[in-house]
């Protein structure tokens, strides 16, 4: 599940029902028509293949954010919708003795050993109007993937690539005390606040970043030195 990715806990929706994380994009899916999101999606999934295609060699072998995985690795995830059948998934699943966690792991190491830097970054240009979406949570769920990976790999190399605002919007909408537990984001004290939107979260101490550094620490990760500002900023920070 592409979306549950986390810093050190990449696929914990083992312990999740299909219902609990329905709910958890159904009134972003309410405010944006299928249509607009799936725009979205189609355009990340183009500006980031050409990102990939420009990226230096040795840029594929470093850590992402996404614990345990490289660059390369968290591009062969990206794709893993696109290229698997539904018999193939469920034959990897029972592989893995029905733990998503083990199979997308699995997965993404060998199809990074597999295929060449070109073929991941032509994977995810040649689908961009693919209508993959992760098993639960719909469309937005399906943004919110290509997005929050494409940011595992940026942020952790320090590129200034930001993602558009609409793009942004659409998954901050989808930000509530249920996906932090869901994603296993400690958010309890703080109040996130966007320095270069109008947008906050939560209750507490202020926690001040652009939208979509916030936007990760919602989906569980932590971020480099430098990029959040505030007294409890190195609770978020890699360490």
């Amino acid at each position: 599940m592409a979306i549950v990715s986390g810093h050190g806990n990449r696929h914990h929706l083992d312990s999740w029902s299909r219902r609990d994380m329905m709910g958890i994009m159904s009134n972003t899916a309410d405010r944006h028509s299928t249509d607009q999101v799936r725009a979205a999606i189609a355009a990340e999934r183009r500006e980031f293949a050409e990102l990939l295609d420009a990226l230096p060699a040795e840029k594929w072998d470093a850590p992402s954010l996404c614990g345990g995985w490289r660059v390369r690795e968290v591009a062969a995830h990206m794709t893993m919708g696109f290229r698997y059948s539904l018999p193939k998934m469920a034959r990897e699943l029972v592989r893995a003795r029905g733990s998503l966690d083990r199979m997308t792991d699995h997965c993404a190491r060998a199809d990074a050993a597999a295929h060449s830097t070109a073929e991941l970054a032509a994977f995810l240009r040649d689908n961009a109007h693919h209508p993959w979406k992760p098993p639960v949570g719909g469309i937005a769920a399906a943004l919110g993937h290509d997005v929050i990976h494409g940011l595992d790999i940026t942020v952790a190399l320090g590129m200034d690539r930001r993602v558009p605002e609409d793009r942004l919007r659409v998954l901050l909408g989808t930000v509530t005390p249920r996906t932090a537990r869901f994603f296993k984001a400690d958010l309890g004290g703080v109040r996130l606040r966007a320095t270069d939107l109008d947008w906050s979260y939560g209750t507490g101490a202020p926690l001040s970043g652009t939208a979509q550094d916030l936007l990760l620490l919602a989906y569980g990760r932590r971020l480099p030195a430098g990029h959040l500002e505030g007294e409890h900023q190195t609770r978020f920070t890699l360490r």
